[in-house]
This record gives C-alpha cells, structure tokens and sequence, in this order.
C-alpha cells in the first residue's frame, strides 16, 4: 500500500532540514578560526573609547596619575544633626508639634524628648530620628 500525502510531506520536510543542517556544519568548517594567530585575535581601545584592530601608538601616550583617579560616586553631604524651629502645639497628655524653621515642616515630640520644660512658641533646638510615622524630635533644648 501506499504513503498517505501526510507521510511524504513530512519525509519531505525532515529531508530538507537534514540538507540545511548539512550545508550550516560545512559552512562552519570553512570558517572555521582555529589554528590562526593570536595577533589577529587581539581587540584595540583609543583615546576616544573606540574598539578599533589597529594598536595604539605609544608617541602620543600620556601620563595618568593614578592617585588622581576618583572612584564611586561623589561623597554624601550630611545631613545636619541639630535643628532648629518653634513649638506650634503642646497639649496637657505630654505631646507636641514644632515647626522646623529650614523646612516648615510639623514635627511630633513627647514630653520624655524633653531636656527642659517648654511652652507655646517657644524656640528650641533639637536632634531628629526616623520612625515608622515619620520624623520625631528627640533631644529638645529651649533656646535661651
């Protein structure tokens, strides 16, 4: 009995994929690199950063000092450590608010922060800590 149509068509394709498998490894071989020397290998940079085949030439080659190079990034300016601001709020359950002068911003303090006793629109002086709310004064000085 006879193939089915399906059946030659695939033998077909599996015979055209053997024939194009066949052609990519001679093509390979002929190409291939093995057994040439190592100069042809070698890859140049310049000055300019460009990858070129060519070597650099050692007329114009400049002087680097090494101590000069900086590397990283650039150094973190720090934060100062004390602020200063105006108590905006304090209530009589031990907690109030003071207004950073540099960034007008409210920051919480508790009566346990407090080196001195404060009042209403007092200026003070004081440390920050981060806390999961925000920012929390610590440290608290009232300015003399």
């Amino acid at each position: 009995m006879g193939d089915s149509f399906f059946k030659k068509e695939n033998a077909k394709r599996k015979a055209k994929k053997r024939q194009e498998k066949k052609l990519r490894r001679e093509e390979r071989k002929s190409n291939n690199n093995k057994g040439q020397p190592i100069e042809n290998m070698f890859a140049y940079v310049d000055e300019f950063g460009v990858i070129t085949t060519t070597p650099p030439d050692t007329k114009n080659k400049k002087e680097i000092d090494i101590d000069k190079i900086v590397l990283g990034a650039a150094e973190i300016e720090k934060e100062p450590t004390t602020f200063t601001g105006s108590v905006t709020h304090y209530s009589d359950k031990g907690y109030g608010f003071i207004t950073d002068d540099a960034t007008k911003t409210n920051i919480f303090f508790h009566n346990n922060d407090l080196l001195q006793t404060v009042r209403l629109n007092d200026k003070v002086t004081f440390g920050k800590k981060k806390t999961p709310r925000g920012d929390n004064a610590i440290q608290i000085k009232k300015i003399q």
